[in-house]
């Protein structure tokens, strides 16, 4: 399957086997929208299945990476809706995030000045994160009146920075510098604004040139153990592992290697 990059609601072009997407309103430092959640969900959902993309970077734009849900298309009408509208619009959000989750792409954040709300868990969902010293991350949730439960911040976050500093960050609806998003292991790296695009590309360039059957396993298994026993999670390794094996991938490695050569993986 070749993935689409006809989209209407968020910016998308794939080049080289990376996917480069976008929430597309820097006018208003990237909102999300209704539709723009619908649309990605189901984008990344067929991202699953799409031979042609080894890797996503889900860049900044205009200087921002998302400013969330947008107070007058999103939190307005929330608050005209019924316990069933707003139980489907809930899902709907968590759907994104287990979409690119279970993507099977290895995915990275490139965050520029605002990430904050919804923005913030997307940029969590991702594997990776390079921000600039003007990234400010903050969980907004508690500030609008509402939990800081939302779309797997309670589950996903502890998993990066710790359990104490996502509750204050939940607690308080606080921004997060880019200083204490580094040393807490949220971002991976800090770069300028300028070298933002180019690094996160660079890295994606460096993943996507690696087994990317074995990157999906990578992917999927850090998903999954963390629900499992150590002694399942060994088993599990053992059984991707063996997968992993029959692939013709491993096959280049061991003759580059035999004629001390790079292996060039081809995804299969």
């Amino acid at each position: 399957m070749t993935m689409r990059t006809n989209v209407e609601h968020f910016k998308c072009e794939i080049v080289d086997g990376i996917a480069t997407i976008a929430l597309d309103r820097p006018e208003r430092k990237n909102p999300l929208t209704f539709e723009s959640y619908a649309e990605m969900r189901d984008w990344f959902r067929d991202l699953h299945y799409a031979d042609d993309v080894k890797a996503v970077v889900f860049a900044s734009n205009g200087g921002n990476f998302s400013s969330g849900g947008d107070v007058h298309d999103i939190i307005g009408p929330l608050t005209k809706m019924s316990m069933k509208e707003l139980l489907a619009f809930t899902r709907m959000t968590g759907d994104l995030v287990k979409a690119m989750v279970n993507c099977g792409k290895p995915m990275i954040a490139a965050i520029d000045g605002i990430c904050v709300g919804a923005g913030a868990i997307i940029a969590m969902a991702a594997d990776l994160r390079i921000a600039t010293p003007e990234a400010k991350v903050a969980f907004l949730f508690t500030r609008v009146g509402l939990a800081g439960c939302d779309m797997g911040a309670c589950a996903i976050l502890p998993r990066i920075i710790g359990q104490g500093r996502t509750a204050e960050l939940l607690y308080t609806g606080r921004a997060m510098s880019a200083d204490e998003g580094h040393a807490w292991g949220f971002h991976n790296k800090l770069v300028a604004a300028d070298d933002l695009t180019e690094e996160a590309h660079a890295l994606a360039t460096r993943i996507a040139a690696g087994p990317n059957f074995g990157n999906m396993m990578t992917k999927t298994m850090l998903a999954q153990e963390w629900s499992m026993s150590i002694e399942q999670a060994i088993e599990a390794e053992a059984q991707a592992q063996a997968i992993c094996m029959q692939t013709v991938d491993f096959e280049r490695a061991y003759n580059a290697f035999v004629a001390k050569e790079k292996p060039v993986f081809e995804g299969n």
